[in-house]
């Protein structure tokens, strides 16, 4: 008489070590034929590249354009009309055309008009443009 089959309970490992270990004779064979990647790290006698104050636009809540220059002068020069207003920003930038440019806006000021001039900026070829916020201070 035969007796029933009971089913086993443990797991045989032995094919998974074999496994690994060809896995692992494989890796250490192809490891040497692999070419590391080279890094091109600056040197210690570099100097690194002074930073550019930003070319800031101003929006007034009265509807004034004003341009600030910090490279130059801290002083705020009207702007007549938007037109003009990138002009200086294209002029101001010809000795750099990488020089970021910011558009500060006042709180009354639609975004609308932040944003007409942010895209009038773009299409009239800078680069880098953006945004200034100021931090909302502890009350």
């Amino acid at each position: 008489m035969r007796r029933p089959r009971r089913a086993m309970s443990e797991i045989n490992v032995v094919p998974y070590i074999d496994v690994m270990l060809v896995l692992l004779i494989i890796f250490m064979v192809a490891a040497p034929l692999i070419n590391p990647g080279q890094i091109d790290l600056p040197s210690v006698g570099q100097k690194a590249n002074a930073v550019i104050a930003p070319l800031e636009v101003r929006v007034r809540a009265n509807g004034d354009l004003g341009f600030v220059d910090r490279a130059r002068s801290t002083d705020e020069l009207r702007a007549r009309n938007r037109d003009h207003l990138i002009s200086m920003v294209l002029d101001a930038q010809d000795a750099n055309k990488e020089q970021p440019v910011v558009i500060s806006g006042d709180r009354k000021v639609a975004y609308e008009e932040v944003v007409h001039i942010l895209d009038a900026l773009q299409r009239s070829g800078v680069k880098k443009v953006g945004l200034l916020s100021r931090p909302a201070t502890a009350q």
